[in-house]
């Protein structure tokens, strides 16, 4: 998908073109480790401790760790990285409210309409997406149809699915204002910053719904620390690093592939069994992913 700086072209700076080049990769990191945040959840659930109840943790944790890195930077910065982080919070809760009305696999099916999200808002923006992109993106989210589940019987409740949708919209913002108001920023910077929305965020929803709770044990400390460690130390700076090289939009695609890894890793570590549509959907999310790399180079640069 298109990014908001031009595209390489021959007279282009070498840097320019390397640090693009990373960009990829960079997204791929943020989905791979993203996508451990399934498997840790089942685990914390074994523990004992709620998955809601140990994203204070998870996020404090990594606040403490991160927010030297954030000295010196301007009121205003500070500022733009704790509205971008409300974003994240905001569309974190919203799935979890979908979570507990329809099934994972249509929530997270509605989740990840997050691409198409950002093209809207795009459009609105006076950017006309290229059929290219368009056609990337129904692969992708015939994909994770597959990969996922299309909504069964079960899925009609008309709240869950508005959170669903809305969690993708909101999820869709947060990668736009990490490209707008972020750029420039310090990805370790911003995700100190994040987490620190978060923390505070889930703290304060966890006390008024009388669901916080310290983690007790061994196990349920590990599983709080393997959350801090790759869904978020991990994942977070890298999908910032992405977002910051190739545009909010190449990246949410990217980021799409994300279930398909979850799902390889639950045959791997939790011995659940792997479909054949699982591989077909793939296949499917991964050719949107490249067709939506390869329209990059047919777009104009956007001027947000």
């Amino acid at each position: 998908m298109p990014s908001t700086a031009p595209p390489a072209s021959p007279t282009a700076p070498a840097g320019h073109a390397a640090s693009a080049g990373r960009g990829v990769p960079l997204a791929l990191t943020a989905a791979l480790g993203f996508s451990t945040l399934g498997i840790l959840g089942k685990l914390s659930a074994q523990t004992g401790l709620p998955a809601l109840a140990a994203l204070p943790w998870r996020f404090g944790l990594v606040a403490l760790l991160l927010l030297p890195f954030a000295r010196g930077l301007p009121r205003g910065v500070q500022g733009r990285m704790l509205g971008t982080g409300l974003l994240y919070c905001l569309a974190t809760h919203a799935y979890f409210l979908a979570l507990g009305r329809v099934s994972a696999g249509t929530t997270s099916l509605l989740l990840y309409l997050a691409p198409a999200f950002v093209l809207l808002f795009l459009a609105l923006g006076g950017r006309r997406p290229a059929r290219l992109q368009l056609v990337g993106i129904a692969f992708t989210v015939a994909g994770l149809g597959l990969v996922v589940g299309l909504p069964g019987p079960g899925d009609h409740d008309p709240a869950g699915l508005l959170f669903g949708v809305l969690a993708a919209a909101l999820y869709g913002l947060y990668l736009l204002g990490s490209e707008r108001w972020l750029t420039g920023v310090p990805p370790l910077a911003s995700t100190a910053f994040m987490s620190l929305s978060a923390a505070a965020y889930f703290g304060v929803t966890d006390l008024f719904t009388h669901t916080l709770r310290v983690p007790t044990g061994a196990a349920q400390w590990g599983v709080v620390l393997g959350l801090a460690f790759l869904p978020t130390l991990v994942a977070v700076p890298a999908l910032y690093g992405a977002v910051a090289r190739i545009g909010a939009a190449r990246a949410s695609v990217v980021a799409t592939t994300e279930p398909l890894w979850t799902v390889l890793l639950a045959a791997v570590f939790l011995h659940e069994p792997l479909r054949a549509a699982v591989l077909l959907g793939g296949a499917g999310i991964l050719l949107g992913a490249v067709l939506a790399q390869l329209s990059a180079g047919r777009a104009a640069p956007l001027e947000l």
